[in-house]
């Protein structure tokens, strides 16, 4: 797994992308309550990907948004998850916010749907091969038709849909055969937060991807099963909203807690109060 060092000062921009001397570049991280955010923007993060494409290494990419972080509050096991990652990128604004507020200037949201576009864009031209894994039955088929259709030449080598619980030794078996077949470069998983997370971190290592991402709504979006949220939505960091409308009752009770205890977790972050000091374990994080 590529090396990531972390930035624990809140007032110093650092080179976000810098060369290491092992084969992949290292993505500084900043401290949101305990989780260490990737200091990156879009272009950062598609070259990053490259790298650990490109490198004998491999690991699993978070988009992270306040939901994640919240989540990573009471579930140490999570927190480790995200914070063990190649990469764990601003997913949503307030995170953006909370980097500029720390001094990182260069920080911009790295939005899951956007991400997997900019990817497959990057694709046609390098030849990286894809895998979708994850959606309700049909939806990684029709994403590699669209996907295909709105990028001509993209290789897409496998698509699987896991029932709605953890795989039995007979499916895993299936899965480890289908990608050691496909040979993906990147692998696809949108099972939603945090379950994609924990299935990343628990496979990465055994199946032949070179990199896993969890992009969660992109699946239904890019489908067209779900419709996007205008842009001005997105800046102004009111796509939750539009979510919400959306899936009320599903999403009604997770942003009743997560929005305001992520502003006064984070308040308290910022006035001293709170000290998110946290080691994951074996991951060489450190804040």
């Amino acid at each position: 797994m590529p090396a990531i060092e972390v930035d624990t000062t809140l007032n110093k921009t650092p080179s976000v992308v810098e060369e290491s001397a092992a084969s992949c570049v290292q993505a500084l991280r900043t401290n949101v309550l305990g989780v260490g955010v990737s200091i990156v923007n879009m272009d950062d993060a598609i070259r990053f990907s490259e790298s650990v494409i490109r490198s004998h290494d491999k690991g699993y990419v978070c988009v992270t948004d306040v939901h994640g972080i919240i989540e990573a509050q009471s579930d140490f096991a999570f927190r480790e998850v995200l914070n063990k990652s190649v990469m764990t990128t601003p997913d949503g604004m307030p995170l953006v916010w909370v980097g500029r507020i720390q001094g990182h200037k260069r920080i911009r949201r790295v939005y899951g749907p956007d991400y997997l576009l900019e990817m497959c864009r990057v694709s046609v031209k390098r030849g990286y091969r894809h895998f979708f894994f994850g959606g309700k039955p049909g939806v990684t088929e029709r994403l590699a038709l669209e996907l295909s259709k709105k990028f001509p030449g993209l290789q897409v080598v496998g698509t699987y849909t896991p029932p709605f619980r953890p795989l039995n030794p007979s499916e895993e078996l299936e899965l480890e055969a289908l990608v050691a077949k496909a040979k993906p470069d990147v692998f696809w998983v949108g099972l939603g937060s945090p379950k994609q997370e924990r299935f990343m971190a628990q496979y990465s290592e055994r199946l032949d991807a070179k990199l896993m991402v969890g992009v969660g709504a992109a699946f239904d979006i890019h489908s067209g099963a779900v419709k996007e949220a205008p842009k001005w939505l997105k800046t102004a960091g009111l796509q939750w909203l539009h979510r919400l409308i959306q899936e009320p009752r599903r999403l009604w009770r997770r942003y009743l807690n997560c929005v305001p205890n992520f502003i006064w977790m984070i308040g308290l972050q910022f006035l001293g109060v709170r000290r998110s000091s946290l080691r994951a374990r074996g991951s060489g994080l450190q804040f």
